[in-house]
């Protein structure tokens, strides 16, 4: 009876607030940043049936198999791979057995470095050792023969990941797929190779022997969720677990997340990302961002803390450029979107925006703007290499640089938000960047 009671006390526990918060903080940003999907999966259903399928029959019954993970970035390719292993390896008996080699095409540039990295994978360095191979497939046998415990049936069943996989078509002879798939027909030891790209053209770029070995099972994404599904979506990230320490906290953070799910303004939000992408790690960073304003004073998430988020996250960099600019490189960017208007939108060059600066100075009088040429020029080559202008391709290369044809590459709203926000911005220079005059 004392036990049961003091069992209830340690679940029922109130922690202190500083400290529910930094568990909130953990648990939430180890999910965002893990990219983990947390409750129900949408738009991937049979997809992640699939892939744990095809799994399981590797690392329960021995056999070897193949597949490519095909979608767009930010589709949730990896994030669908991370949680059918983890499903496969909640099995006891796999988990004890089964290996993982995660190879990335931007890391492992060519079969040499894939290979040793493999053997690291696998502990392997010192079953090696100083032996010399024949051939890559020799050495990757070897391996692989390294990890039998005795009969085919004992094996250790090995999950070969490969990121980036069209990058390892560009690879020599592409050696290592042809051996990897060469293995998984074979059946001469339980692997699944996985490969994840983005390229839908990837078999395009196999070669025969390649392909002929491939068992050309392809699983696409296409985040085909609707915005009802988002913000389920969005309300399941943030839920925290039923075991969070403080119950009475838990509780009332995630009857507070319910009720910013139906609030309009967090709708309108979410809304706007939803429509510009359906990218899970946008939304990921949207809601870090959020969490971020989240402490001991401010327990609570609501709908502000979202907008301004979305604010922060949508920010212009190249409007934010603007504010750090000196005056005379602001009143180049404004002489040069006067040109924009009056020639409507057609490359203009250094002389032009010389010229139409001089205009101002002189209608002002104001000695104050009065700099000399190369300084001007100076402070013009600063917009270049701010990537804030640009020149024009293939047009006048040869030309001097003061004719040499250039590019805005700021809209007229960057062009007066940035005014607005600019400090102590001289009153004449803003009048003149909303007047008409030339």
């Amino acid at each position: 009876m004392i036990n049961t009671m003091s069992k209830r006390k340690t679940k029922d526990r109130s922690l202190p607030i500083g400290e529910c918060i930094g568990q909130v903080h953990a648990i939430l940003r180890q999910r965002f940043l893990q990219q983990s999907h947390h409750g129900r999966k949408f738009g991937v259903e049979s997809q992640h049936k699939h892939l744990v399928e095809l799994l399981k029959r590797t690392a329960i019954h021995g056999e070897s198999n193949s597949a490519l993970i095909i979608g767009p970035r930010g589709s949730g390719k990896s994030m669908l791979l991370k949680n059918a292993l983890q499903e496969v390896l909640e099995i006891n008996h796999i988990k004890e057995n089964a290996l993982q080699v995660l190879l990335n095409g931007l890391l492992q540039t060519n079969d040499k470095i894939a290979l040793k990295e493999i053997t690291r994978q696998l502990n392997l360095e010192n079953v090696v050792g100083e032996r010399v191979f024949g051939s890559f497939a020799e050495n990757l046998s070897f391996l692989l023969e390294a990890l039998k415990k005795g009969d085919r049936t004992s094996s250790c069943p090995v999950m070969f990941i490969l990121d980036e996989f069209d990058l390892f078509a560009h690879h020599k002879n592409q050696t290592l797929l042809y051996n990897l798939f060469d293995i998984a027909q074979s059946a001469q030891t339980p692997v699944a190779v996985i490969g994840l790209t983005c390229r839908l053209d990837v078999m395009e770029l196999l070669e025969k022997r390649v392909k002929s070995r491939f068992s050309h099972r392809q699983i696409h994404l296409l985040n085909s969720f609707s915005f009802s599904q988002y913000l389920e979506m969005f309300q399941n990230q943030l839920s925290l677990p039923p075991d969070f320490p403080d119950s009475r906290f838990g509780g009332e953070w995630n009857k507070n997340i319910e009720s910013l799910t139906g609030n309009k303004t967090v709708e309108e939000v979410l809304q706007k990302l939803f429509n510009s992408t359906k990218d899970v790690r946008s939304l990921h960073m949207l809601l870090l961002l959020t969490l971020c304003r989240i402490n001991a004073s401010h327990p609570q998430l609501n709908a502000g803390d979202f907008l301004e988020a979305f604010k922060l996250r949508s920010m212009d960099s190249k409007a934010n450029l603007l504010h750090g600019l000196s005056v005379l490189e602001l009143c180049l960017i404004i002489a040069m979107k006067h040109l924009h208007d009056i020639y409507d939108g057609e490359p203009f060059n250094f002389q032009m925006v010389h010229n139409e600066f001089q205009k101002f100075v002189q209608r002002k009088a104001h000695s104050v703007y009065n700099f000399e040429t190369p300084i001007v020029m100076k402070a013009f080559e600063h917009l270049h290499q701010l990537e804030l202008i640009k020149p024009m391709e293939g047009l006048s290369v040869r030309a001097q640089k003061e004719y040499r044809l250039m590019k805005l590459l700021l809209d007229n709203t960057q062009i007066t938000e940035a005014l607005q926000k600019y400090p102590n911005c001289p009153t004449d220079v803003k009048q003149w960047a909303v007047s008409s005059l030339s």
